[in-house]
């Protein structure tokens, strides 16, 4: 039975203290042993964390304490093993990096579409649906009909914006991605150029997961997730993917019988973009997570409770 609770989270708010809030949430969470990642900027606060329903709670209610915090949202699944090896809590200058000064979506952002009512609102042959995640991500899953930017960063998608005004004009804009932080951040820059008639997906894909019947839904196939999991199907479940620990691709188990993969160190993906070095240095590591395995340990880069303080 699946009992690792798993809460993904973000909300923007101006956190001018954001470096001191850093070590007192470390601290919080490894006393309930919650393991994860937290990111803390200027901007805000976003996060994917796993543990018990009951600990899971404490954490949400100690970050929500902060008055600033206070309407923090999160969505919510379950797996039968933690999907993290360890707590970090990082200090960056983007909560998700887009790369671009000054967009504030507490101060200008697009108008939330329900999940409940997403299937419809797409269905306007009015609305271009742009689908805001990199392309290792929407290749495994995405609403039909939707635009690929086929970026392999968010830091691309400004450009990718500028570039493709003529399929955006006149139209009404709907942009959609995991969990909701991309597409928030994307409307609040297609605002700032002007743009009218802008939508996201409440939630992002997990909360549209979460509160619709995948009976005659619009989505197809499954959704990347950044942790072990790699990806959960329309029932929050976790799905039929795999990670290629060279390129942290996802991959498919037709991938796993070409004979370009070879677990830790390549897959039909990146087999042809890796040197020879880079070959052994990743089979080394391949090695040495084996060996850690056979003796019920963590790789030496796997340590359960650390942190990166930038």
């Amino acid at each position: 039975m699946s009992s690792v609770c798993v809460a993904a989270f973000y909300h923007f708010a101006r956190l001018d203290n954001y470096k001191d809030i850093q070590e007192p949430l470390l601290e919080k969470c490894l006393s309930e042993a919650i393991m994860g990642t937290v990111l803390l900027a200027q901007e805000g606060i976003n996060g994917t964390i796993a543990g018990s329903d009951k600990n899971i709670a404490k954490i949400l209610s100690y970050i929500r304490s902060d008055q600033r915090l206070c309407n923090l949202v999160y969505k919510q699944s379950y797996t039968e093993k933690p999907p993290f090896l360890r707590m970090k809590v990082r200090l960056k200058k983007e909560i998700v990096s887009m790369g671009v000064p000054n967009i504030d979506p507490t101060n200008i952002v697009g108008t939330y579409v329900k999940p409940a009512d997403w299937d419809d609102f797409i269905s306007d042959p009015d609305v271009v649906i742009i689908d805001t995640r990199n392309e290792y991500e929407i290749e495994i899953g995405s609403f039909i009909n939707s635009v690929n930017p086929k970026t392999t960063s968010f830091r691309e998608f400004p450009n990718w914006v500028d570039k493709n005004a003529s399929i955006l004009s006149d139209k009404k804009i709907a942009m959609f991605c995991t969990g909701g932080i991309r597409c928030e951040k994307s409307t609040a820059y297609l605002k700032e150029k002007g743009y009218k008639e802008v939508f996201h997906l409440q939630g992002g894909i997990l909360k549209y997961f979460e509160e619709t019947s995948s009976e005659n839904s619009l989505w197809n196939g499954e959704c990347f997730v950044f942790d072990e999991r790699v990806s959960v199907d329309r029932d929050l479940v976790v799905g039929n993917y795999d990670l290629c620990h060279a390129c942290r691709h996802p991959i498919s188990i037709e991938d796993k019988v070409s004979p370009f993969f070879k677990l830790g160190i390549s897959c039909p993906k990146c087999f042809q973009t890796t040197s020879d070095d880079q070959k052994k240095r990743f089979g080394e590591r391949q090695k040495q997570m084996e060996l850690a395995k056979a003796r019920n340990g963590l790789h030496i880069g796997s340590n359960v409770h650390s942190k990166l303080k930038k």
